[in-house]
């Protein structure tokens, strides 16, 4: 009798061990597809709408620095904000920091063409972007270092646009050139 125990409980450790294995597998399969799917939007390729319904936030938030990165900043903004609604405490710091890149990249754009009234809305949501990523994580770096980028940026502009009427090549050259070591790397 205790032999047909033992010789039930090594099958059931047995069927126990593949059921395991078999979920186990079935998790790095979807990891695979994810991470494809990932290194499709960094290798700028788009990733379709329908991989994208039943994928992980990552890689919704792949494809929203795709389709900032390509100037398509209404797609990017759409699918941020999706994430915002549905990501987990620990992603929404890195989503609104994402939102503050996007926000800080149109602003860039904006005062590079002299359009700096456009700009200091873009810039001052940018910060409040930053600011609300810093809140979630306060060891957040990158955040931190944009944050600086945008507060750097946000002074100058509101002097040259409440200034005397200058022409706009003026004032572009005015803008970036009195701010000392303005860098140039992570947004």
């Amino acid at each position: 009798m205790i032999r047909k125990l033992k010789h039930w409980a090594l099958w059931a450790i047995l069927a126990a061990t593949l059921l395991v294995t078999l979920t186990q597998l079935l998790q790095l399969y979807g990891l695979a597809g994810q991470n494809r799917l990932i290194g499709q939007s960094l290798a700028d390729q788009d990733v379709g709408a329908d991989e994208l319904a039943t994928s992980a936030p990552e890689v919704r938030m792949a494809r929203a620095v795709y389709l900032s990165r390509h100037q398509r900043y209404d797609e990017a903004l759409a699918t941020l904000n999706l994430l915002l609604q549905q990501a987990s405490a620990e992603a929404q710091a890195q989503t609104r920091y994402n939102l503050g890149n996007l926000y800080l990249r149109q602003a860039m754009e904006k005062a590079q063409a002299g359009n700096v009234n456009e700009a200091m809305p873009l810039l001052g949501l940018a910060k409040q972007a930053y600011r609300e990523a810093l809140t979630l994580d306060s060891g957040f770096w990158d955040a931190k270092y944009n944050l600086e980028v945008a507060m750097r940026l946000l002074p100058e502009m509101d002097r040259i646009s409440s200034g005397d009427e200058q022409d706009d090549l003026n004032q572009q050259t005015q803008l970036w050139t009195t701010l000392p070591g303005f860098p140039r790397g992570l947004p």
